[in-house]
């Protein structure tokens, strides 16, 4: 599928959602809450197998993932303020082959918007994403010894996005927003520049590289059941040189909750940034482990 026609699915589809959130039947209305909210909610997912004199085969192999994501909102009567932040990391094994990451992100972001009479509301926002440890290039070599090339880690890269303009919201289950947005990438040391932010055709060595352009991010989340939970997010950036370098992330989560601490999930990623790679990039975590609600 061509990048043209796989963003119209993405954009089409959360179209399909949103329309899907806005024609559930009108409940009551209630008195509005104001004040601070705040949920932290942590998981730790944990699969190990071992084999021993196993005829049909197979690799000892282990995997762990621990993670947090939290929400701060201050809701008033003509503001609503909110802060989310997420922190991943995990580490998986298969035989002989060296412990290697499955996951590693940080992800901050506050907005602030101001509302108006109808459901449109203008906001400013601001972001920042990047890893906590470093990332590694494998490889073998001619004594069958395995050569490990670091290609990121903390800050390098680092992501950053500053965006004003308009804020959709639909209750809790739908927002979109679409904005001017400035963002930059950034690296902290020159051996990661030739990778992330780097200008091929200038002689300086450029550690930190700007854009400019429009930002668009649509969010839904549904309660499917009592147990099962079903959200997504698209994030779209554009520079505005051409619309197959739009910058594209879509995020895909079913939770079901199975015990009081136990929950199973299933998550779907979909990322594309022509910057790093000319080929879109997929992610999916199948995830069965404990998880607690901190407020």
């Amino acid at each position: 599928m061509r990048m043209r026609e796989y963003l119209g699915f993405l954009l089409i589809s959360m179209l399909v959602l949103g329309v899907s959130a806005f024609s559930q039947d009108e409940k009551k209305e209630e008195e509005p809450k104001y004040g601070w909210s705040k949920q932290v909610v942590g998981n730790l997912n944990f699969t190990q197998s071992s084999f021993d004199n196993w005829s049909q085969g197979g690799e000892d192999s282990w995997a762990w993932l621990l993670g947090f994501n939290a929400r701060v909102e201050n809701d008033q009567v003509k503001t609503n303020w909110r802060n989310i932040g997420k922190v991943e990391y995990g580490q998986s094994k298969v035989g002989d082959a060296s412990s290697r990451k499955s996951a590693d992100e940080i992800f901050l972001e506050s907005v602030l918007s101001y509302k108006m009479k109808f459901h449109v509301n203008p906001y400013i926002a601001v972001n920042g994403r990047t890893q906590i440890a470093s990332g590694y290039a494998y490889a073998i070599d001619a004594s069958n010894q395995e050569i490990r090339t670091e290609i990121s880690k903390f800050l390098n890269p680092g992501y950053f996005m500053e965006s004003v303009g308009f804020e959709y919201r639909k209750e809790e289950t739908f927002r979109s927003r679409l904005g001017f947005a400035l963002k930059q990438t950034l690296v902290t040391e020159e051996q990661f520049a030739p990778l992330y932010t780097d200008e091929i055709d200038t002689q300086k060595l450029e550690k930190i590289r700007n854009e400019a352009g429009l930002e668009s991010v649509s969010a839904y989340n549904r309660k499917i059941t009592p147990t099962i939970v079903y959200a997504t997010s698209l994030e779209v950036f554009s520079n505005m040189k051409a619309f197959d370098q739009i910058d594209t992330r879509w995020d895909n989560l079913i939770s079901a909750e199975v015990a009081k601490y136990v929950a199973v999930s299933f998550a779907f990623q979909i990322f594309y940034d022509r910057d790093l790679s000319i080929k879109r990039q997929l992610k999916q975590v199948l995830a069965v482990g404990l998880t607690y609600n901190f407020l």
